[in-house]
């Protein structure tokens, strides 16, 4: 099957990637439609491309960053990584990591001050930027393979939630893992775990399946970032890591500036999701 006949929904409503409109089809297109003012959550679009978040640090906190990532994989899974003060990715030749997501967060001493939608401003030459994996990317592949992605299909933001499980710390970074949640149907459990495992650089398999206390999820109506979905009586709540995880390590390490995505708005890159499949 190409990329062009995968059965996928979008606010609820069948197609395949030729019958959204360009700007959502195309990472280029996609990019260039944030960096004129485009406000939405990524979910959704240029499938079959890679998405990545976004997270950027003074020079002197870029070495805890990258080994609080490396100790921590499953929501950190590094993509990419920029020279200091440098706001182009070899993931996407010509884009503008200033720019080119639909919105973002600035922080000040773990502080959320700003969510501009263009960092130019704000920008820095000591800046290191991360860029990690994104369980959009694999959300083409559940699709394709029959399991439901609700906050497509309801035309939402995913639910992310603050667990109670703390990362591995690194240096004066720490804090606890986020997760992002699907409901899946028992039938479709299997069949999402063997899809996402096979895209470690993106999350990879889920970190839990059932019951949210045990990662210290009082209640699935209220996440911390993102929006609640609908969830069938019969169904599973399935969580991943999620790159939102870095957030909630600047809010607890609290270093003295940061800039990252805002949650859900993801940088869209020009490379095929394939390209970080394991076989």
């Amino acid at each position: 099957m190409t990329r062009n006949t995968i059965p996928m929904t979008y606010a609820g409503l069948p197609y395949t990637d030729r019958q959204l409109p360009r700007h959502q089809r195309l990472p280029r297109a996609a990019r260039a439609h944030f960096r004129n003012g485009g406000d939405e959550p990524t979910a959704g679009w240029a499938p079959g491309h890679t998405q990545a978040n976004l997270i950027a640090v003074p020079a002197d906190w870029a070495y805890e960053m990258l080994l609080f990532c490396q100790r921590n994989p499953k929501p950190c899974p590094v993509l990419d990584v920029t020279d200091a003060g440098d706001w182009r990715t070899r993931l996407a030749p010509g884009a503008d990591l200033r720019t080119d997501l639909p919105r973002y967060r600035v922080w000040q001493d773990g502080e959320l001050t700003e969510e501009p939608t263009d960092v130019t401003g704000w920008w820095r030459d000591d800046l290191v930027t991360f860029l990690l994996g994104c369980s959009f990317t694999f959300e083409a592949a559940l699709t394709a393979a029959g399991v439901p992605v609700r906050h497509i299909e309801q035309g939402r933001n995913v639910p992310m939630y603050l667990t109670d499980r703390p990362c591995r710390g690194a240096g004066r970074l720490s804090g606890r893992l986020v997760v992002s949640m699907r409901p899946v149907p028992p039938e479709k459990l299997a069949t999402a775990i063997r899809e996402t495992a096979l895209l470690p650089a993106v999350h990879g398999s889920p970190v839990h399946c059932g019951d949210p206390s045990v990662l210290g999820i009082e209640d699935l109506a209220k996440p911390d970032f993102g929006d609640p979905v609908d969830i069938h009586p019969d169904e599973i709540p399935v969580f991943w890591g999620c790159g939102v995880t870095p957030q909630a390590a600047v809010m607890e390490s609290r270093p003295p500036f940061a800039i990252t995505h805002a949650p859900g708005r993801m940088f869209v890159t020009d490379v095929r999701d394939e390209t970080y499949r394991v076989i």
